[in-house]
């Protein structure tokens, strides 16, 4: 007999970020106890609203399966002594396995006889062992934060008051927190917040829609979606949920109505970006635009209840984002009163970091790092000017009253402010797109002062924390420093023409008046960070761990680069896999029997024919790949690489390198050396085959 299995656990409000992840969490618990349990099932699937966490489970067999295992011991001339008693180790044995040493097998393998325990476990009803899986899979739920209440000790992420647990008809007595289970639930909170009882488990979904309650998430989702697009059509306005919110959303309401409200359109003067910022992230609202993008004074609201009560929810939250938005509106003026570059000075007052100052000595670094690598760079006076001034300017906003209270909207305020102070549109562009990327898969800053800016604040700070001693570990990142080392990577992969070698050491270097370190080890360990982020970027391009290591063996920072060299290998090695794989073997071969202490320099009078003519390609090699990378043509270089093939093969088949001459060995030793050293300029072609 199969039936349908519910679980519902009802709590106070829940948390409904962390809800979702614990939603997860209770399928994958259930399944797992199910399994181990050996008790078949069909579908498990686990639902939420705010009030509860709810397990549903098909096909649930009526018993577990019986297990049957054959485990061997020890060889019979040890389990037994020559009188054929049991020693220790076939009691022990036996004892392990929860049986009697009489009931030890014996069975030959491998021409030697063992002793083998087989073990039977019954099978078990299914209702005996539901109570004990179900109750350790409740508090076995993961929370951010969780909590105890009463005078118990069991925790959850808020106070657990009713347990529903059916299996078909039949009760399940599962016990959590002081309580047991049953078969009544309760209905929506403000509509129906009392008990109703549930026959059995296939009414659960018909009873909750009765008393106001959608309980799967998916389902609410729908629902407020269509609602959403009959706002859409019926106003010709669109309406923005992003899915962060909108996920968030689904989680908060348990009967969701999508009603239509307004503020005034006199708050409109104010930058669009804290509306949206007050309506989603502080009161989730989804706002509403006009076909060609402009924000309209319409927001959509989801309530947790009838469209019967729309004028009273929709006049208080007009009148809550009314308060919000003359806040917004009266920061926005009273920053205004002040050109932008009035607050630079007031960020003395802002620590950036405990050891390494304000965040006015970081604006500082910042212009003065964009100032020195935008020599080099290939870009117009006006946008080398533009960079410096917004690097002057960059971090300003941050003392302003509207992003003390929009603390997301620093960057985005700071462009308006730059505009609003006369500021170029280049300097203003460059303030509002300076922290990007934020995420991954966020734009880049889309013209070059904003990517300078980007990139120097990004570095700024990343060889400041690894100059104090704090960069991440496996488990910690306070300082986003992975999330900043990728986007100063794809920022230079976006076209920015910047040495990121040279950046590092400009950056390292403008902290030695602030704090003490080895400004050789920081600089090393920076770079290895950006190479273990490039690793990673590289691998998602589709390069292969040993392309990848081959050509950071040669000690390639630059991103740009590096992916060519990459590109370049790749490409070759798959249209000549052999010749790459005979050459990889011929090139280990030779870095195992270097010797640095011997240089590089060759005798040709010591030389056989099978020498020379190593040595010729050598050479020829060396100018060739000097050619290539002076060009840039990695490609070029590897095809040269790729020549020396044959001489290596013939060097080593016709020469004999460990000579009893020892001044001839040593000489053909400098060679290999030479040989060697030509891929240390770009690729160790030894690691292909990693």
């Amino acid at each position: 007999m199969s039936r349908l299995f519910i679980l519902e656990v009802g709590t106070e409000e829940l948390p409904a970020v962390a809800l979702m992840a614990a939603t997860k969490q209770m399928a994958a618990l259930a399944t797992k106890a199910l399994d181990d349990a050996r008790i078949g099932h069909g579908v498990i699937k686990s639902i939420s609203t705010p009030r509860r966490m709810t397990l549903l489970i098909e096909d649930l067999a009526d018993e577990s399966a019986a297990l049957y295992t054959r485990a061997k011991g020890p060889a019979v001339d040890i389990a037994f002594d020559k009188d054929g008693n049991p020693t220790k180790a076939a009691l022990g044995f036996a004892r392990g396995k929860g049986i009697e040493v009489r009931s030890l097998q014996r069975g030959t393998e491998g021409g030697r006889e063992y002793v083998y325990a087989i073990v039977q476990e019954r099978s078990k009803p299914t209702m005996s062992l539901l109570p004990g899986i179900m109750s350790k899979l409740i508090g076995d739920i993961s929370w951010p934060r969780s909590q105890r209440w009463g005078s118990g000790r069991a925790t959850f992420a808020r106070p657990v008051r009713w347990l529903l647990c059916l299996w078909g008809s039949k009760v399940v007595p599962v016990s959590f927190a002081g309580l047991e289970a049953g078969n009544t639930t309760r209905g929506h909170r403000l509509l129906a917040n009392r008990e109703f009882v549930i026959e059995d488990a296939s009414q659960y979904f018909d009873v909750l829609a009765a008393t106001w309650v959608i309980p799967d998430g998916d389902d609410r989702a729908a629902r407020i979606r269509r609602q959403i697009r009959d706002f859409e059509q019926s106003t010709g306005l669109l309406c923005s949920t992003p899915q962060k919110t909108f996920d968030e959303v689904v989680n908060l309401v348990e009967y969701p109505t999508v009603m239509l409200a307004k503020f005034d359109e006199d708050f409109l003067e104010v930058p669009s970006e804290i509306i949206t910022d007050a309506m989603l992230s502080h009161q989730r609202y989804f706002p509403l635009y006009s076909a060609d993008g402009k924000l309209s004074n319409s927001f959509l609201l989801v309530s947790n209840g009838p469209r019967s009560r729309a004028a009273t929810i929709i006049d208080g939250n007009e009148r809550v984002v009314r308060a919000r938005l003359y806040d917004a509106k009266f920061f926005y003026r009273e920053d205004c009163k002040r050109p932008l570059e009035s607050y630079v000075d007031d960020l003395e007052q802002v620590v950036f970091q405990e050891k390494l100052g304000s965040m006015a000595a970081k604006t500082d670094r910042i212009q003065k790092l964009a100032a020195l690598l935008g020599v080099d760079c290939d870009c117009s006076d006006a946008d080398l000017d533009d960079a410096i001034r917004a690097a002057r300017l960059c971090k300003a906003d941050l003392v302003t009253n509207a992003v003390v209270e929009f603390t997301s909207q620093q960057g985005v305020m700071g462009g308006y402010y730059a505009k609003n102070s006369g500021e170029t549109d280049g300097v203003a562009l460059a303030i509002k797109e300076h922290y990007n990327p934020r995420f991954a898969g966020d734009a880049l800053p889309s013209t070059f002062p904003g990517k300078m800016v980007a990139l120097c604040d990004k570095l700024d700070t990343i060889c400041g924390i690894f100059a104090i001693g704090q960069g991440p570990t496996g488990s910690s990142d306070p300082f986003a420093l992975r999330r900043s080392a990728i986007g100063i990577i794809n920022i230079l992969l976006g076209g920015l023409d910047v040495s990121l070698g040279r950046a590092i050491e400009y950056a390292v270097d403008a902290y030695k008046d602030v704090v003490d370190f080895d400004r050789d080890a920081v600089i090393a360990t920076v770079r290895d960070f950006f190479a273990t982020r490039m690793a990673v970027i590289c691998k998602d391009k589709g390069f292969s761990q040993g392309v990848i290591g081959a050509v950071q063996a040669a000690d390639v920072i630059e991103p740009a680069e590096l992916v060519a060299r990459c590109a370049a290998l790749s490409h070759a090695r798959e249209m000549k896999p052999e010749l790459f794989a005979d050459l990889a073997t011929a090139y280990t071969r030779a870095a195992n029997l270097t010797d640095k202490s011997l240089g590089t320099q060759v005798d040709p009078a010591l030389m056989s024919a099978g020498d020379v003519q190593l040595m010729d390609a050598v050479y020829a090699c060396e100018d060739a790949v000097e050619d290539a990378l002076a060009s840039h043509d990695f490609a070029a270089a590897i095809e040269a690489l790729a020549g020396l093939r044959q001489p290596i093969d013939s060097f080593f088949t016709d020469v004999l390198i460990m000579d009893k001459d020892m001044a001839v060995r040593e000489n053909r030793l400098r060679l290999l050396n030479r040989f060697v050293a030509i891929f240390g300029n770009v690729a160790d072609i030894g690691k292909l085959d990693a």
